[in-house]
């Protein structure tokens, strides 16, 4: 992948700490919040953002949605982005995915640039349930998301990770049902005729376990089966397709039967 020339706005920004992880082929500036964001030098063609689960962090290397980013952005194309936030952090991701559109740096997010936003989002744990919340939030400001990817997805109290928004075109939800933490089981669209749920697949851990390597003696004793959607590279092989035949657009119906074979 080409990268960007180095410059003195790169080496500004890399001396101060950052809470998020964001890749991309261009400049990096840093936001008055802590989190990473950036400015290309032409409009962004994809944003690809995903959230870690519980409490982990955005660039833990031994958890899926980190893996997925990195094997991501060995191919990414010019004006791409792939960025990783920590779950709590959802309201950083949605001013970086702002600041992505407005093309013209104008600060007001116009009609035009809202319309070519292709947006697509997964997460797990924690992260999935953010995902959905984000995705409210940007069809509350009147932009689309191509696909939302929820795996094991575990809502807090006070969030609704259950129905999609119609301001998404497409979503799927992995889960496994095992264990004191678990995933949904089953996603909806706010609006059929607007969200495509590509399915809700079932992976069973005591059937088919896997290995994760780094994990904590309490996950392996208390979560077994949500620690293993984590890591388990299968799974995330399946949204990584999804991802992917996204910026290669497809008739729905083939993305969804090729994704699961």
């Amino acid at each position: 992948m080409p990268r960007c020339a180095r410059c003195p706005i790169q080496v500004a920004a890399l001396a101060i700490f950052t809470t998020t992880i964001f890749i991309v082929t261009a400049p990096v500036l840093i936001a008055a919040d802590g989190g990473v964001v950036g400015r290309p030098p032409t409009a962004v063609s994809y944003i690809i953002v995903g959230f870690a689960g519980g409490f982990v962090r955005h660039d833990n290397p031994r958890h899926g949605p980190v893996r997925l980013a990195q094997r991501i952005l060995k191919d990414l194309p010019q004006g791409d982005s792939v960025q990783v936030f920590e779950n709590r952090h959802r309201k950083a991701a949605y001013k970086s995915i702002l600041r992505l559109l407005d093309s013209n740096h104008d600060g007001v997010l116009s009609n035009q640039e809202k319309s070519q936003a292709r947006i697509i989002l997964f997460g797990h744990s924690w992260g999935a349930s953010a995902v959905v919340l984000l995705s409210r939030e940007l069809d509350r400001a009147g932009i689309p998301v191509l696909l939302t990817v929820q795996v094991d997805s575990v809502e807090k109290p006070w969030q609704r990770d259950k129905v999609i928004p119609d301001n998404v075109a497409e979503a799927v939800n992995f889960y496994q049902p095992h264990g004191l933490v678990h995933g949904r089981s089953q996603i909806i669209a706010a609006d059929d005729s607007k969200t495509q749920i590509l399915g809700n697949y079932r992976f069973d851990y005591q059937k088919d376990p896997v290995q994760c390597q780094g994990a904590s003696w309490f996950q392996r004793l208390m979560t077994p089966s949500h620690m293993q959607s984590d890591c388990d590279p299968h799974l995330w092989s399946q949204v990584e397709n999804l991802v992917r035949r996204r910026m290669e657009p497809q008739p729905a119906h083939s993305v969804a039967l090729a994704a699961f074979q």
